[in-house]
C-alpha cells in the first residue's frame, strides 16, 4: 500500500471509530461515569490497570470497584474504605489478581494521593520535557516495590495499560479521551498502547516489522503513526482498532 493510500486508509478508520459510541464497550467509559478531576484520574487509573484478559469480565470487576466506592474512588481510597472491601487474603478477585494484590495496589495509590494530592499532581512533578514516557517510568518506579503484579516493574515491556491511561489523560478534543493533563504533557509524544492484537494489525499494514510487543516496538510504531497524524499520533490507535474490527468482519 502506497504512503498516500495508507494515510487515507488510517484516517478513514480513525474518523469512523473515534466517537461517543466507542465508550459503550470500552473501559474508558468508567471515567466518564464519575465527576471531579481527582476522581476521574483515580477511576481511570484503576480501570486501565485492570483492563486485561476478557473485556466483559474485567469490565464487571471495574464496575464492582466503582460500586464499592460509590462512584468516588478518590474519596474511597483516601478515607481507606477500600480496606474493608479487599481483605488481606488470597481470595481471587480477577484471574491471577487476589484480594491482597488489589489491596496493596490501592494502598500504593493511597500513598500517592496523600503525598502529591492527586495522580495528576504526581504526573506533573514527574513529567520531563512534556514527555509521557517519563510519567510511565515514574509510575513503574513508584509501584515496583509492592508485592502486587498489577503495575509493571519497569518499562521493558510495552506497558500497554499505562500507555492507554496516559492516552485517556493527555489527548484532548476527543469524545473518548479526557485531556485532563494536556497542559503539561504533549499528546504528540504519546506511545501507542501495544498488545499482540495491535502489533498484528500494524504488521499487516506494513507499519512495523517487529514481532514482539515491547516498549521499543511501541515507540517505533508511534513514530510511524506520527508521520500520518503529526499533531495527534494516537488517532492511529483508533484507526488500528477499526481496521482490526473490519478484518474480523471479513473472516
Amino acid at each position: 500500500m502506497e504512503n498516500c493510500d495508507i494515510r487515507e486508509f488510517l484516517t478513514h478508520f480513525a474518523e469512523k471509530y473515534e466517537n461517543i459510541s466507542f465508550l459503550d464497550e470500552d473501559p474508558s467509559r468508567f471515567m466518564h461515569q464519575v465527576s471531579g478531576t481527582k476522581n476521574r484520574e483515580t477511576t481511570a487509573f484503576i480501570a486501565s490497570a485492570l483492563s486485561y484478559g476478557n473485556r466483559m469480565q474485567f469490565c464487571k470487576k471495574i464496575s464492582t470497584i466503582l460500586t464499592y466506592a460509590d462512584y468516588d474512588t478518590f474519596k474511597w481510597i483516601v478515607n481507606r474504605d477500600y480496606l474493608s472491601d479487599f481483605p488481606d487474603n488470597n481470595t481471587s478477585f480477577y484471574r491471577l489478581y487476589t484480594s491482597r494484590h488489589i489491596r496493596l495496589f490501592l494502598r500504593r495509590i493511597e500513598d500517592m494521593l496523600k503525598e502529591f494530592g492527586s495522580i495528576g499532581e504526581f504526573a506533573k512533578v514527574k513529567v520531563c520535557d512534556q514527555n509521557p514516557l517519563s510519567i510511565i517510568e515514574a509510575i513503574t518506579d513508584y509501584f515496583k516495590d509492592i508485592d502486587s503484579p498489577i503495575i509493571p516493574k519497569s518499562t521493558s515491556s510495552a506497558c500497554k495499560r499505562l500507555c492507554m491511561f496516559l492516552r485517556w489523560m493527555i489527548r484532548d478534543n476527543s469524545p473518548v479521551d479526557l485531556g485532563l493533563w494536556s497542559e503539561f504533557a504533549d499528546k504528540r509524544k504519546l506511545i501507542i498502547p501495544m498488545d499482540t492484537h495491535v502489533l498484528t494489525q500494524a504488521r499487516r499494514l506494513g507499519l512495523i516489522s517487529s514481532r514482539t510487543a515491547s516498549m521499543a516496538a511501541a515507540i517505533k510504531l508511534s513514530n510511524t503513526l506520527a508521520t500520518v497524524f503529526p499533531y495527534d499520533p494516537m488517532k492511529g490507535d483508533f484507526a488500528l482498532f477499526g481496521y482490526g474490527v473490519s478484518v474480523g468482519k471479513d473472516k
